[in-house]
């Protein structure tokens, strides 16, 4: 499956790769780069509603003094990092 990753942070996309999940990245999203389509990143609430679905990359063991820092993909696997998609409906 081909996504749009949103992303500023190259340690992400290629600890994506190294999971099959590639796609065309972009650091910043608007209704019509996702509206319809398989999203890989973090979306406000509006935007992922227009998406087909939304797959977010968890890091359950990251501190907070590491969060918006471009980690490797060797460190993401050591805070614990998952995958967890979601379909957002607007009601």
């Amino acid at each position: 499956m081909n996504f749009v990753i949103v992303t500023r942070h190259q340690g992400m996309i290629d600890w994506l790769a190294k999971r099959g999940i590639v796609g065309k990245v972009i650091s910043h999203a608007t209704p019509e780069d996702i509206a319809g389509k398989d999203v890989v990143g973090n979306l406000p609430l509006a935007l992922a509603s227009l998406a087909n679905s939304v797959t977010t990359v968890d890091m359950p063991n990251l501190p907070a003094d590491m969060r918006g820092q471009d980690l490797t993909p060797d460190q993401m696997d050591a805070y614990g990092a998952e995958l967890s998609t979601y379909k957002v409906l607007l009601l």
